[in-house]
């Protein structure tokens, strides 16, 4: 089953809208895209409201049907990018263009052609006459989720829960079809990983740099921290989302060792996609040393991010640590800069029923898969506010793969086969019908 021509192109229109807004974030100037989207779905009988903490940065809450007649589904979105520098682009990261049957630009896949699918999808059912038989259908379309959300679905969910309360969501983080051992899969994001970011530290003695005996260079003993980081093995500490995925794929969960390997041979982009799911990830992102290029540095420190699956903590983020460093970490001061436990979805429920079932029908050969997202998303938000809440990360990609995919996120031509706008358009609109009425 395909997505109509009328669909693609709808959807297609919708996102170079979008795109042409230019929502880098920061500082977002997001009003006039979430301005846009209120127009397109109010004009087809949505109840729209915008509530935000700053005059240039709404979000959108609209509404079709009534949250007290039964379940809410929420279709999220949100409507900010990181940015862009042209020069580095093929074609203007705010153009929109459609070249090839691809549509470029910032936020072309993170995340506008989810928005612009979800806002279709919406449209055009309410636009048909349908309403929900029992509950509501919410698109609820945020300003800010790449420095975090406070301004987003943080504030929604903390503020303005009762807006935005919700049984049923669907998100980023899954949803691009990959390809394993002859089989189609597409996956559904039902976890995400927690962030335990660390700053280790060296201390030294300074001194002059033109006598370079005189001081302690507390930055050389951070040389062998980095020799240990770039030489790490994967890390194996597996959660129930990425059990159960080693087992869709037929590999054995008590062997991840093995299962990882048969991922890189089958294919090696593949195998550099799934790994972080399997375990506890390190890896180094800033270093300080000195603030004068002429002074031996008392003082070192190395910046490290690390993620770790759903029900871990820092107990596991420092037995990563020093499993890695070893000795190296000896004399060495660790304290953690932040720290966000991870969060997930149950992976049965009747919100992952109806993804199967439309996926049946939309492409016979493929099924669905629990995956977990090595990074974060508003779904986070959603589940600690809402703990009954059930958050997928689902944007089914049918002509653009995953290993095609992941790459573009967050870098120079950023682009999106635009039949599979209209593919996700229609795959929200089939689900929404099935469990609304």
């Amino acid at each position: 089953m395909s997505a109509g021509r009328e669909l693609i192109d709808e959807t297609t229109d919708v996102l170079r809208r979008l795109v042409r807004f230019n929502t880098v974030n920061p500082p977002g100037n997001e009003r006039e895209a979430i301005e846009y989207l209120a127009r397109y779905v109010g004009d087809v009988g949505f109840q729209t409201e915008l509530l935000g903490d700053e005059p240039e940065r709404p979000n959108l809450v609209a509404t079709l049907g009534d949250p007290a007649s039964g379940p809410t589904l929420v279709l999220l979105g949100h409507v900010d990018t990181v940015l862009a520098e042209p020069s580095e682009w093929q074609h203007d990261p705010w153009s929109g263009e459609v070249i090839d049957g691809a549509l470029w630009g910032r936020g072309a896949l993170d995340m506008k052609s989810q928005v612009a699918a979800e806002a279709v999808a919406g449209a055009s059912l309410a636009r048909g006459g349908w309403r929900p038989a029992r509950g509501a259908l919410k698109l609820v379309f945020v300003c800010d989720e790449e420095t975090g959300g406070e301004h987003g679905a943080r504030l929604l969910t903390t503020r303005h829960p009762d807006k935005v309360r919700c049984e049923m969501l669907l998100n980023e983080g899954g949803g691009a079809v990959f390809e394993f051992a002859g089989a189609r899969l597409y996956g559904v994001c039902c976890a995400e990983k927690g962030i335990f970011r660390m700053r280790v530290t060296a201390r030294g003695t300074a001194g002059h740099a033109s006598i370079p005996r005189t001081g302690e260079n507390a930055l050389l003993k951070l040389g062998p921290v980095l020799v240990r980081l770039a030489a790490a093995q994967p890390s194996f500490v597996l959660s129930e989302p990425a059990e159960a995925l080693l087992s869709e794929l037929g590999l054995n969960p008590r062997r991840p060792h093995e299962a990882l390997e048969a991922i890189g041979r089958s294919d090696p982009a593949l195998g550099v996609l799934l790994e972080p799911m399997l375990g506890v990830t390190l890896v180094p992102t800033m270093a300080q040393g000195s603030e004068k290029i002429n002074v031996i540095p008392s003082r070192a420190s190395l910046k490290l991010d690390c993620r770790v699956p759903p029900g871990l903590g820092a107990p596991e983020a420092l037995a990563r640590l020093r499993e890695v460093l070893g000795e190296a970490l000896d004399g060495l001061e660790v304290e953690f800069t932040e720290q966000v436990y991870g969060n997930s979805s149950p992976l049965r429920s009747p919100l992952m029923d109806a993804i199967e079932r439309w996926l049946a029908a939309a492409d016979p050969s493929a099924r669905a898969v629990p995956v977990m997202l090595p990074g974060f998303s508003d779904s986070s938000h959603f589940r600690a506010a809402f703990p009954d809440c059930v958050a997928y990360g689902f944007f089914p990609q049918r002509h653009q793969t995953l290993v095609q995919t992941a790459p573009l996120l967050h870098a120079a031509n950023e682009r999106i086969d635009v039949r599979d706008l209209g593919l996700a358009a229609s795959c929200y609109a089939e689900i929404v019908r099935e469990l609304l009425g």
